[in-house]
């Protein structure tokens, strides 16, 4: 099948499930959850052996950031779903008593999930994961850059998540061909070039959408940390998946000294790690030009071999300046530039006149550092003394601001992302509480409701959310009632 057919086809039956009501049952969201859990145990060896193939990653480095995180989103939203799902009680003024109001979660309709090549299991179905929790149907676009992984998806997603997600193979074509149908949200990862393209054909119908993009993510360092144990840990996060990770720290930011005094502790890193970095693989010839093109002309410190027959760079220290081409766009890929800065000042100065990065890293044991950090600068997330690992916290959002994203999933986060949080509002006819409100309007009327809608000192206290939820259960067999 063609892509556009095929794009075709699998949003009008997202649309019919949707559209009938099927995806909406709890017992039904807890089905596709299970069952996808139990594609990915029964499954695993398929999957571990495409993403040696498409990445050459090893089954532990698959298990760990790719399988493994996408059974543990599904663990917590079947531990949660019914906590996520129950209406939530909001305050009523007391001009509108007596009265109940709510909020409701209810589903989007269809979800479009477009996946990367990096991270090619996770991060198409951790986005599904919580577009079932929310009880949407699903479109999932897999990066056709990771072609045995892609394939291994769609040969398994509808026998096992039949009715629930549709897996559209392709590149560019079918990626347009889906953005041209009617969805209700549209999930992307990626880069900003076509994370623009996206938003743009998503404006065209007004479905709004989540970017998780990123950016040049900087690591800083100051003299109050070992750098010994900074380095191990800038090193694990730099180079886990070849550099290709959205949250790698793309570049060490310092002072001078600590730049210096970092050099040897994170060669020593390195090789103790990755040994010579072999196991290290770049996607495809292009991206492998693209990091080899950006190391032109630079003071490489160490490393810097290559076999483009292999798509290997062997991991690489750079002594990096400000203005130089490997400072002006996301590297990803196995090169660390390191670049000195005067003292603290002028390492605000450096952050604040760039994008703002999809996470700020910080090693300083120094309590006015980490603070300073975490109200003057501005990322999508921040993290003392490790990187990475925000991805892991059930409890945290995670997405990007300004130009590395818009919107978090994650968890609850995801659950919220493909809701629509609707509003419900209950008061009884009887009594009138109103009749003040209707014209005609005399002094008197005039005088109360002045008084009651834009209060010069607030006199009457708003109803407690526990006590419009009351109301709500009393009037159990009403619309809304739970």
């Amino acid at each position: 099948m063609i892509p556009v057919q095929a794009a075709q086809t699998a949003v009008a039956a997202a649309r019919a499930a949707a559209a009938s009501g099927l995806t909406r049952p709890l017992e039904w969201r807890r089905r596709q959850l299970l069952a996808l859990r139990a594609m990915l145990r029964e499954r695993r060896r398929e999957f571990e052996a495409a993403l040696a193939d498409d990445l050459g990653k090893s089954g532990t480095d698959a298990w760990l950031h790719e399988l493994g995180l996408v059974a543990g989103e599904v663990s917590h939203a079947l531990a949660h779903l019914d906590e996520w799902t129950r209406p939530r009680a909001a305050e009523v003024p007391a001009a509108l008593a007596p009265a109940a109001a709510w909020t409701r979660a209810e589903p989007l309709g269809v979800v479009l999930v477009l996946g990367p090549w990096n991270y090619p299991l996770m991060l198409a179905l951790a986005p599904a994961v919580g577009a079932l929790a929310a009880g949407n149907a699903v479109v999932i676009k897999p990066s056709e850059l990771a072609p045995r992984t892609s394939a291994v998806l769609s040969r398994w997603v509808p026998e096992y998540l039949d009715g629930a997600v549709w897996v559209v193979e392709g590149g560019r074509e079918a990626a347009e061909a889906l953005l041209a149908e009617p969805l209700d949200h549209v999930f992307f990862t990626g880069g900003e070039s076509a994370a623009r393209a996206v938003a743009a054909a998503a404006a065209r119908q007004l479905t709004p959408v989540t970017l998780e993009l990123g950016g040049k993510s900087p690591a800083y360092v100051d003299a109050t940390v070992p750098a010994g144990a900074a380095a191990r840990r800038i090193a694990w996060g730099k180079f886990l998946n070849g550099g290709q990770t959205c949250v790698a720290p793309d570049y060490v930011l310092g002072p001078r000294p600590v730049i210096d005094a970092l050099l040897a502790p994170l060669q020593a890193a390195i090789a103790g790690q990755l040994g010579d970095g072999r196991g290290l693989r770049m996607v495809n010839h292009a991206h492998f030009d693209r990091v080899l093109g950006l190391l032109a002309g630079e003071d490489v410190i160490s490393g810097g071999r290559t076999d483009r027959a292999r798509l290997w760079i062997e991991p690489t220290l750079v002594r990096a300046r400000a203005d130089s081409p490997l400072m002006q766009e996301e590297i990803f890929g196995p090169v660390l530039p390191l670049l000195s800065v005067d003292d603290e000042d002028a390492a605000f100065a450096h952050l604040r006149g760039r994008p703002k990065p999809l996470a700020l890293y910080v090693f300083s044991e120094s309590a006015a550092t980490r603070r300073r950090f975490e109200l003057e600068t501005s990322s999508g997330a921040l993290a003392f003394g490790v990187p990475a690992a925000h991805l892991g916290m059930p409890g945290l959002p995670f997405g990007g601001v300004g130009a590395s994203g818009m919107g978090a999933y994650h968890e609850e986060h995801s659950f919220r992302t493909f809701s629509h949080v609707k509003a419900v509002l209950d008061k009884p006819l009887s009594p009138d509480t109103l009749a003040v409100a209707y014209p005609p309007h005399g002094r008197v009327k005039d005088a109360i409701l002045r008084s009651l809608v834009m209060p010069i000192e607030p006199r009457l206290p708003a109803v407690p959310a526990w006590l419009s939820a009351a109301l709500r259960r009393g009037r159990r067999g009403r619309p809304g009632g739970s």
